[in-house]
């Protein structure tokens, strides 16, 4: 008999249609099933050994909520028995409903129930909590309409004590890459220890999601510079490693990002369908991206109404060749540019655009300007010496956000001011990201004279993470001061140094710096747009809740 191994997670949900995404423990036929005659079957595919499925839901109807069960082989396996929690659901949003986004990144899988968490509550364990409970009205909203996480869903380079020993039960941790994942099996043990935390499960059970990478998900500061990626090659474990990761994320992450019309058009999902077995279609697959970044696209576009989300790949598409060096291969930030403007000057517009990329475009201004001045040295401005000292200095301070590819920097500028301006311009332009393990909100200004209008949308960057990780005493100090007025002094000095041209925006920081396991949540009604940040504290009888740090109206 089947047997459930991970999931179901709810990925993909609009008026008539879902995907639910299932590890089955064998092959079989999926099936999901709601009392109001919606469902929908999918046969399992297999990679390396391990049993999936995406079933697509048809039959809903805008404007309703319905449970569902997941059948294997016909055997009901979801809900589990004696579960804690309400019925999983399926939420088929109706024309002109609220859009509630919560987004945030950068997750360390949680302490199990009976253990110790050093870095306090999980802000999803404790999201689940509060849905489950039904105290959101106490809260001021309801529950999200979709999870977007940001990157670092697992942490192949940290991994937590269970995990190192279970990979030395597995083989030896003296050679590279040590207590690390280096295959795909082991990548599956990093999805199964985090994903089927109890609340966590539940909570990708009821609530849509959309993820996107960042570095951790393969390596820390994964393709920082083309000579970090020739050091990486050039060890006999990175290829391993990445072709996993890669892969790995395709099947537990990438898949369920897409709409049941990209699917049916995907030619590598038809292809590892097709196959007895897909590990050699999905593996060709992952060393033609590796080889050929341009010729995949992990970047997608998901719209929630009038609420246009842009989830942009801002790790496997640079290109790292230091004289073109960016942040989007050109067919990338083609397709970015297609995405936000497309409809805007007609009725199929959007009143938000949301654009997801893992890195803050906006960083605190001392970062941004070290980043910046360490391109310029890295390319070449003050001589070989010098950039040998920048490349360095990148590896090991992290400079590689949007900053440290300036042309890129300017060219998302250009993009954000032209998709805000106009009779059709959206309420608000709002770059979602994580990474930093803080949050805060910063706002750009487009200073006359520098070659473009100030758009008419509101345009801001909300940055938030981590949902559950650590936030070292050395990151809150630095990131504060990074904001200072002292910082910019210091800033300035170095972007001259490196004879670094001016951006074309400047910002302010309207929010934060904020600390601790977080999550953000925006309300879109109409053109009306709410924040609301809220961080995982334990309450006096030693509970996990969210508390409300912040909330504010960013378009009314």
């Amino acid at each position: 008999m089947a047997g459930l191994r991970l999931g179901p997670l709810l990925r993909y949900a609009d008026g008539s249609s879902a995907t639910v995404w299932v590890e089955t423990s064998r092959p079989c036929t999926a099936e999901v099933v709601c009392p109001d005659g919606a469902g929908g079957t999918a046969r399992t595919f297999q990679v390396e050994g391990h049993h999936y499925a995406l079933v697509p839901v048809t039959g809903l109807t805008a404007g309703t909520t319905v449970p569902y069960e997941v059948r294997l082989d016909g055997a009901r396996v979801w809900p589990l028995p004696d579960s804690p929690f309400p019925p999983s659901v399926i939420r088929a949003p109706g024309t002109g409903d609220d859009v509630r986004v919560a987004f945030g990144s950068c997750r360390w899988a949680a302490a199990p129930a009976d253990g110790h968490d050093p870095v306090g509550p999980d802000a999803l364990d404790t999201l689940a909590a509060r849905i489950a409970a039904g105290a959101d009205a106490d809260a001021g909203g309801e529950r999200p309409d979709v999870l977007l996480l940001l990157g670092d869903q697992v942490y192949a380079d940290e991994t937590s004590d269970e995990t190192r020993q279970w990979l030395a039960a597995r083989r030896g941790l003296a050679d590279p890459p040590g207590s690390e994942v280096a295959d795909y099996e082991e990548y599956t043990h990093l999805y199964y220890e985090s994903w089927l935390d109890p609340e966590v499960r539940w909570l990708l059970s009821t609530v849509p999601s959309c993820m996107i990478f960042d570095d951790h998900d393969v390596i820390d500061d994964w393709n920082t510079s083309a000579s970090w990626l020739a050091d990486m090659r050039a060890t006999d474990w990175w290829q391993e490693r990445l072709l996993s990761g890669l892969m790995s994320y395709w099947v537990y992450q990438h898949l369920g990002n897409l709409s049941p019309a990209e699917l049916a058009a995907d030619p590598v999902y038809a292809a590892v369908r097709a196959a007895p077995d897909g590990t050699d279609v999905l593996r060709t697959f992952a060393a033609e991206a590796d080889a050929d970044p341009a010729s995949v696209r992990w970047s997608y576009r998901r719209d929630f109404g009038r609420v246009r989300v842009l989830m942009v790949d801002s790790r496997a598409a640079r290109v790292l060749r230091e004289e073109d060096r960016a942040m989007l291969d050109d067919g990338e930030a083609r397709w970015l540019r297609e995405q936000a403007l497309e409809g805007l000057d007609g009725p199929d517009g959007c009143d938000h655009l949301l654009i997801g990329t893992s890195l803050p475009w906006l960083l605190p201004h001392l970062v941004h300007d070290a980043e910046a001045w360490d391109a310029a040295l890295c390319r070449g401005e003050r001589g070989a010496r010098w950039a040998r000292f920048g490349e360095r200095l990148r590896r090991r301070a992290d400079l590689e956000h949007w900053a440290a590819f300036p042309a890129s920097f300017v060219l998302l500028a250009d993009l954000i001011a032209e998709a805000g301006s106009g009779a059709g311009a959206p309420a608000t332009v709002c770059v979602l990201s994580g990474d930093v393990h803080h949050a805060y909100a910063a706002e750009p200004s487009w200073p006359s004279g520098a070659g473009r209008a100030a758009p008419d949308a509101r345009v801001v960057q909300l940055t938030c993470s981590p949902v559950h990780n650590s936030v070292p005493r050395s990151i809150r100090l630095g990131f504060r001061f990074g904001w200072s007025a002292a910082a910019r002094v210091l800033g300035r000095r170095l972007t001259r140094h490196g004879r670094c041209p001016e951006p074309p925006v400047t910002w302010r920081r309207t929010g934060g710096p904020w600390f601790g396991n977080q999550l953000m949540t925006l309300t879109l009604r109409g053109r009306a747009a709410r924040l609301r940040l809220e961080r995982a504290e334990r309450g006096g009888d030693g509970r996990p809740r969210l508390e409300t740090v912040t909330e504010t109206d960013l378009a009314s």
